[in-house]
């Protein structure tokens, strides 16, 4: 039971930030400016509760300037990926990002102390496969090699890199007074360029704001407060393997909201996507040759 909330948390997270791309995808505010807002509406939630509940702590110097990369590492995330999306197929953006589970193993594997297990390189084969079905094999013969698919990638690394350091800042940080600090500098980061590249801070429509308002309350103060939360308990390999869960859902929520078609072979590719990330949490080692009998025993007939 002591993993139980951590994993709550997570797939509650999950769900808050699986409507994120449908919000983007509507274009009612330029990509830049949407993060500003997004983070900008979130600080100003959050710091007057932290504040007159005096449940700000600052941490010492080494990670306070941790958590302050974290908040440059998110803003660029957020920022170049609205970008991305807007500039190309929410699909292509989305699948591209959705490769941070991959960059985490790499870095980890070569940067840090910290080996992903066997059973999580085997996880992410099986999800990165049904990520693939889902989106279609024939997507990847169509692929636009151009500037928004490299702002994809780009955000799937930064991505990527938000993940491990924020591990190692929660490991000494409660999660509201990190929230706070990584919006303050996310907020101020986002400000700076938006006024250097002259976008737009009003001029929205009545539906642009309340898009905002939506990404801000629940993508981003409720999304990540509890994926947050999930990080400092859980293996930074299986949160970002498990974020993948957010293309199942949010392809369900496009067929509800969007009218987007699901197809069989997108069915198919999601429950595999999720059995893969659900061998990541096996306590047990596995290997290709056990997988299919461990799982098998997984599910009551």
């Amino acid at each position: 039971m002591t993993n139980a909330k951590p994993r709550l948390a997570l797939a509650f997270g999950i769900l808050c930030i699986s409507i994120f791309p449908i919000l983007v995808k509507l274009r009612l505010t330029p990509g830049l400016i949407s993060a500003f807002y997004r983070m900008a509406i979130s600080l100003s939630l959050l710091l007057p509760y932290v504040l007159i509940t005096k449940k700000l702590k600052l941490p010492n110097k080494k990670i306070l300037i941790l958590a302050v990369l974290c908040g440059v590492l998110f803003a660029s995330d957020v920022a170049v990926w609205n970008i991305a999306i807007q500039n190309s197929s929410a699909t292509q953006a989305s699948l591209l990002v959705n490769l941070a589970p991959l960059w985490v193993g790499i870095i980890s594997y070569v940067f840090l102390n910290t080996k992903p297990a066997t059973n999580f390189w085997i996880g992410t084969t099986v999800a990165l496969f049904g990520m693939a079905m889902l989106v279609g094999f024939k997507f990847f013969l169509e692929l636009d090699f151009d500037t928004a698919f490299l702002l994809a990638v780009l955000a799937g690394v930064l991505y990527s890199i938000y993940l491990l350091v924020s591990k190692k800042v929660l490991s000494q940080m409660d999660v509201l007074s990190f929230m706070t600090i990584s919006l303050l500098v996310s907020t101020v980061y986002l400000a700076v360029f938006c006024v250097a590249l002259d976008e737009p801070f009003s001029g929205f429509s009545n539906t642009g704001w309340f898009v905002l308002l939506v990404q801000a309350l629940v993508c981003q103060l409720t999304a990540w407060l509890s994926i947050s939360y999930a990080t400092q308990h859980m293996r930074t390999t299986r949160v970002s393997l498990s974020l993948l869960g957010q293309a199942v859902l949010t392809s369900v929520l496009a067929w509800f909201f969007l009218d987007e078609k699901i197809t069989l072979n997108m069915i198919i590719g999601g429950l595999i996507l999720l059995l893969g990330i659900r061998i990541t949490f096996y306590t047990k080692t596995l290997s290709i040759k056990n997988t299919v009998s461990n799982i098998k025993e997984d599910i009551p007939l």
